[in-house]
């Protein structure tokens, strides 16, 4: 069948240019990621930055002015409140921590959103206090989520390698892992973590 059968146009999709990089349009670009995520500093410092220099390469805008309006711009932002990376940090690792994440995935995890490692330790020591039971807890809600170890309905003992490892490159040291795959009664372990 032709195009015009068809009635489809044969054309060429064309790639949108990148907009230039002025400080009206990197607020406007900052505040719609804002609206759909939640961002430390740093990390939408980066992703502005790439748009500057886009900018820069395609319209050949000044990259000391872009830079520049990007300083003031995250200056703006954070004082109105709208970016906290140490409200971002707290975020971030009570919900990492809910899923069952390891404290050295979520380290990993906020650096990589440029979050200053001072307030990830200090989101960390909030939510986990002195209790040593925090990261077997989360190992156990990973394990429980994914059905290792003692979640698992067959195949338990042939599988407990692959359940270690599992753990292991979530970033739970030997012994929290071998603890958690070799749990007879997880209830029973959570209850103990708890204390009395």
């Amino acid at each position: 069948m032709s195009a015009e059968k068809t009635g489809k146009k044969d054309h060429v999709k064309r790639r949108r240019q990148p907009l230039k990089a002025t400080p009206e349009g990197l607020e406007r670009s900052a505040l719609y990621y804002l609206e759909r995520y939640d961002s430390s500093s740093g990390h939408l410092r980066r992703l502005l930055r790439r748009k500057i220099a886009l900018s820069q390469k395609v319209h050949g805008t000044d990259p000391e002015e872009g830079a520049a309006a990007l300083e003031r711009l995250i200056a703006r932002l954070t004082g109105l409140g709208l970016l906290d990376d140490a409200r971002y940090a707290r975020e971030r690792v009570r919900s990492l921590l809910a899923r069952g994440t390891s404290t050295a995935m979520i380290r990993a995890k906020l650096a990589a959103k440029a979050v200053p490692s001072a307030l990830t330790e200090a989101a960390l020591a909030e939510h986990l206090g002195d209790s040593g039971g925090a990261e077997l807890r989360a190992a156990l809600r990973y394990a429980k989520r994914r059905r290792l170890g003692p979640f698992r309905l067959k195949e338990r003992e042939d599988r407990r390698a692959r359940d270690l490892a599992a753990l292991g490159r979530q970033g739970f040291d030997y012994e929290t892992a071998r603890k958690v795959v070799d749990c007879e009664d997880p209830v029973a372990l959570e209850a103990e973590i708890a204390g009395p």
